[in-house]
């Protein structure tokens, strides 16, 4: 039997709970235990291999601090009804790893401007 494909709303939902969840600085097996479920659950929710409920998403929501409509935000195939263009998806697929998080953190965390340029600059130099 085929491998069945993940739906992409799926997918985006659980990137963007790993996401809140990196950001929160939780571990799957802390979601999971305040969800009641094993991490290997947690892990299979942000993949996007198992779907959620409408009360799970909420109870997920409320864990995360977040209203449910944060897991909506930019997913994939939907236009944007303020008429701008959605953000590209490897900008929210960045932000949902766990070295996209810490450099986004610690880079905001530079106050002075200028160097932050500086340092963009240099990661624009060494991508080529």
């Amino acid at each position: 039997m085929a491998k069945k494909i993940p739906n992409p709303i799926d997918k985006h939902v659980g990137s963007r709970v790993k996401m809140r969840r990196l950001m929160l600085g939780m571990s799957q097996e802390k979601l999971g235990d305040a969800l009641d479920l094993t991490f290997q659950q947690v892990q299979k929710y942000e993949k996007g291999t198992n779907r959620m409920g409408s009360s799970r998403l909420q109870q997920i929501s409320n864990i995360l601090k977040v209203p449910v409509t944060f897991f909506f935000e930019d997913v994939p195939g939907q236009p944007k009804l303020d008429g701008k263009a959605p953000s590209p998806a490897y900008v929210s697929d960045f932000l949902a790893t766990s070295d996209g998080l810490a450099l986004t953190k610690a880079f905001m965390q530079i106050k002075d401007a200028k160097l932050r340029r500086s340092i963009v600059n240099l990661v624009e130099e060494i991508a080529g």
